[in-house]
């Protein structure tokens, strides 16, 4: 396809190996993009409090797309730029209708500036690492407005549990999933990382056929479907790799870097 004027990729799992860190060889070849003159944009479900070591890594250049759409990132500046958030009112009708037919969910929520969470609610990996967040009561979880509600099981299979999610509260929200576990994300209604990135793209004027986008996940099915040129990495979900133009090699294997090096051969690294 020639180079692209943009490129979108998702981050855990695409772009970042399982350890959650940046290779040298990936952070080459994103220079590589912007060198060439083209619009490099992580399009991610994390919340801009994951994305210091990203930032760090691409020396805070660039946007990035949060919360599966519902935040523009400014990673030079560190903040929000835009937001798509699930209004108060909504919030609460959306965990009623689940917890009414789903009992065992415990819930949180991904505000603009932090984080809460049900006590029931079991912590991920980087929350894990320490304190995260503030432990609440489900009134209070509902009571502002949020970029994205989040949904636990401790069971499900998180393809059944996103289906069931969908007809409850499809019409309110717009449910995916990205961890691997039984957690649902749910952005306000029509906000995907397609939306977001679509508006980005217009505002430089920049058509679906100039765009190629990477991804693993569920929720960048969306993206995947509306860019020119879609690549999954090997190691992507089933309904992925399905979905995709092409397939590369797995996150570990530096999948995106070696694609980006191929569309962009003459970066300033290879002096």
């Amino acid at each position: 396809m020639g180079n692209p004027r943009l490129v979108a990729t998702d981050l855990d799992g695409t772009a970042l190996r399982s350890d959650g860190t940046v290779s040298p060889r990936t952070t080459a070849a994103f220079a590589r993009v912007e060198s060439a003159g083209a619009t490099l944009v992580f399009v991610t479900g994390r919340p801009p409090r994951w994305m210091r070591p990203v930032a760090a890594a691409v020396r805070h250049r660039g946007l990035a797309i949060c919360a599966n759409g519902a935040l523009v990132y400014d990673l030079h500046t560190e903040r929000i730029v835009k937001s798509h958030l699930i209004a108060p009112d909504v919030l609460e009708e959306v965990v009623t209708r689940l917890r009414e037919k789903v009992p065992e969910l415990a819930f949180s929520v991904e505000y603009e500036g932090g984080f809460a969470h049900e006590s029931g609610f079991r912590l991920g990996r980087e929350d894990g690492k320490g304190a995260a967040g503030f432990r609440v009561g489900t009134a209070a979880l509902t009571s502002r407005p949020c970029a994205k509600l989040l949904a636990l099981h401790p069971r499900m299979d998180p393809d059944v549990l996103q289906e069931e999610v969908r007809e409850l509260v499809g019409d309110l929200v717009t449910p995916t999933h990205s961890s691997g576990r039984a957690l649902i994300e749910m952005s306000a209604h029509g906000v995907t990382k397609a939306s977001a990135l679509a508006a980005l793209a217009e505002g430089q004027e920049i058509g679906p056929a100039e765009a190629i986008a990477f991804g693993d996940m569920p929720n960048d099915l969306p993206m995947l479907r509306w860019v020119g040129t879609s690549y999954a990495v090997a190691n992507a979900h089933a309904a992925v790799l399905a979905a995709v133009d092409h397939v590369t090699a797995t996150n570990n294997e530096d999948g995106v870097a070696k694609v980006l090096e191929q569309l962009y051969r003459y970066g300033p690294e290879l002096a």
